[in-house]
């Protein structure tokens, strides 16, 4: 897709729950979305952002004929747009200027903004984190952060992130109880 997921019911009908409380956030283990700020109007904008565990719910968080991308699903993206293997494999921030061609062509701090080769159009929509009881908010204009479907271990899943400052594309483990924005791929 080339938006951020808005969707606010997993694919059965049912709600996912949105938890507005920051505490209440930090100690979910269950599926969960919330609006940047607890601020509706941003998820216009940006989207909205789950936990894995919304991700991940056996009710589907994906509508009918689309899913959310594997680790393996975004490396495939990653070198279709000129990743190495090797860099697709690592860690941290990869490749030279694949971040740049996803991100924006404007809405990001300080002109950190992209090219926008391939339509996916990433906007710096921010995170939820979860530290130590805090859900609180950040980063809104200066990261991007997506789920993979993919888990690392108990607590932790494959993700991704665009930064401002950067034009690679960060591949990392990430706590499951952050909230990020959510991109699918066709079935």
């Amino acid at each position: 897709m080339a938006e951020n997921l808005k969707v606010t019911h997993y694919r059965n009908g049912d709600a996912i729950p949105n938890v507005t409380g920051n505490s209440d956030w930090s100690s979910l283990r269950t599926g969960a979305y919330c609006d940047y700020g607890n601020n509706p109007s941003n998820a216009n904008t940006y989207g909205r952002l789950y936990n894995w565990y919304a991700v991940t719910d056996s009710l589907n968080i994906a509508p009918e004929g689309w899913h959310v991308p594997t680790d393996e699903e975004w490396k495939e993206l990653e070198m279709y747009i000129g990743m190495t293997q090797e860099e697709a494999d690592d860690i941290g921030y990869r490749g030279m200027d694949e971040g740049s061609k996803l991100k924006s062509t404007s809405g990001w701090y300080n002109n950190g903004n992209g090219t926008d080769e391939y339509g996916f159009d990433a906007l710096p929509g921010g995170y939820r984190g979860y530290y130590y009881g805090y859900g609180k908010f950040g980063y809104q204009g200066y990261y991007a952060y997506f789920w993979s479907s993919t888990e690392l271990n108990g607590s932790y899943a494959w993700g991704r992130a665009l930064y401002y400052l950067y034009s690679e594309l960060s591949r990392y483990n990430l706590n499951k109880r952050r909230g990020f924005s959510v991109r699918l791929v066709r079935d």
